[in-house]
């Protein structure tokens, strides 16, 4: 398989091409992309800004950026579907910090759309 593959209820994710000692690429069928954009809010900003002084792991970003990756992973899964494809293959991960005050951030996930065989 590969780095962060995974295969959840038939459908194929990986973020390297299959060699062939396992899985199979039948046909490629497109770029697909999916996106979500996290706000900051202020209690999180808050509590991140205690954090820096005593040290430790800012919780509340890490679950919501979390969540973000996982929204991006699953609009970029439906968009896979919606063409007929049963996998994505060679995925990729942008994160960006937006806004004037980088007050958001987006998370954006892109692959090959595939069938499998």
């Amino acid at each position: 398989m590969g780095w962060f593959s995974k295969k959840d209820e038939g459908f194929f994710l990986a973020t390297v091409v299959p060699d062939g000692n396992g899985a199979r690429v039948a046909q490629f069928l497109g770029v697909v992309n999916g996106e979500a954009i996290i706000g900051a809010n202020i209690f999180r900003d808050m509590f991140s800004s205690i954090r820096d002084v005593v040290g430790g792991r800012a919780g509340g970003y890490e679950r919501a950026l979390s969540g973000a990756r996982e929204a991006a992973l699953d609009d970029m899964v439906a968009a896979a579907k919606e063409i007929g494809a049963d996998g994505i293959v060679g995925i990729d991960f942008d994160y960006e910090v937006l806004g004037e005050t980088n007050g958001m951030m987006m998370v954006a996930v892109s692959g090959t759309a595939v069938k499998m065989g």
